[in-house]
């Protein structure tokens, strides 16, 4: 059904905000889960946000520069940009003003932001962590990006309102079902795109000192902690939409959310972190070959 300019508008600021919301949740989850599977008993679910809390009222803020602002600012803008032009549960302001590839391409301004501000910094870990933040987007990029053309072949659109919409028929009709080599190299690349372990090189503490935020600190800390947050809502939401069916409404699709976050977290407890070559060696065997063969399974069934 149509939306309105007014709900459009309205929908603009609301979703941000309830992103927003689950993304500190989540923050606040894989603390609690990761302790657990630790055998620690960890912090409550809500410390995220008193972390945030303080770090925005703290009184000192040390900026090298207006480059270095810009790129915090950017980072954080890109992410909430993105966000609205994802559907979640039903809510989709900009979904129909921009495609799929107009999400890939927004998906960039955040490590973009980043990269200005740690070049801006002049810190060789900060540079170091965004080099290897870099690498490591050339890795599942390309396994990604297979997957992302194998849906859009397999549903013969860009666009992820009808991605949504074509799998709202029954449960055999979504992604991971239609198209299962491409959804495993996805999930394959999920802890990539999110960052953690074992693929968490780009902010090693134990080796480059947390990498491109290694400079931050108060309010510029809180912004990156927040870009983090919304780019891990960005990065389930889009596996969510494109293999899972989406959600009939926020709740359903933020249990598929919770679902897939839950795994991840799993997997960031228990495994070590890659070196950056076997990080890339990973992503560029199985997922790639999944996601090739996957691709040309739906343009041979599409022929």
């Amino acid at each position: 059904m149509p939306v309105s300019t007014g709900m459009k508008i309205v929908y603009s600021v609301v979703l941000p905000v309830a992103g927003f919301l689950i993304a500190v949740l989540f923050l606040g989850l894989s603390r609690k889960i990761t302790a657990r599977i630790q055998r620690r008993y960890g912090p409550p679910l809500y410390q995220p946000i008193i972390d945030v809390v303080k770090l925005l009222t703290q009184q000192g803020n040390i900026s090298h520069g207006l480059l270095f602002d810009l790129g915090i600012v950017l980072s954080l803008g890109g992410a909430l940009i993105t966000m609205v032009f994802i559907p979640a549960g039903g809510i989709y302001p900009l979904s129909t003003s921009g495609d799929f590839l107009v999400v890939l391409y927004l998906m960039l301004l955040s490590p973009l932001g980043l990269a200005l501000a740690a070049g801006a910094s002049a810190n060789p870990n900060a540079s170091i962590g965004v080099s290897r933040k870099f690498i490591l987007a050339l890795g599942y990029e390309v396994p990604f990006l297979m997957a992302a053309l194998a849906v859009m072949t397999r549903f013969e659109t860009t666009s992820l309102v009808k991605v949504v919409s074509s799998q709202q028929g029954s449960v055999l009709e979504w992604g991971v079902f239609v198209l299962p080599l491409p959804a495993l190299a996805t999930f394959l690349v999920l802890p990539a795109m999110l960052g953690i372990r074992p693929f968490d090189v780009a902010g090693a503490p134990q080796e480059i000192a947390s990498g491109p935020m290694v400079e931050l600190g108060g309010k510029y800390l809180a912004f990156a902690a927040l870009q983090s947050a919304l780019h891990t809502y960005i990065v389930v939401a889009l596996f969510v939409d494109l293999f899972l069916g989406g959600g009939a409404n926020m709740l359903t699709f933020f249990a598929k959310m919770l679902a897939v976050f839950f795994v991840g977290v799993c997997i960031n407890a228990v495994l070590p972190r890659f070196r950056v070559g076997q990080a890339l060696r990973y992503l560029w065997k199985w997922p790639s070959l999944f996601a090739f063969v996957g691709l040309l399974i739906a343009v041979l069934m599409r022929g």
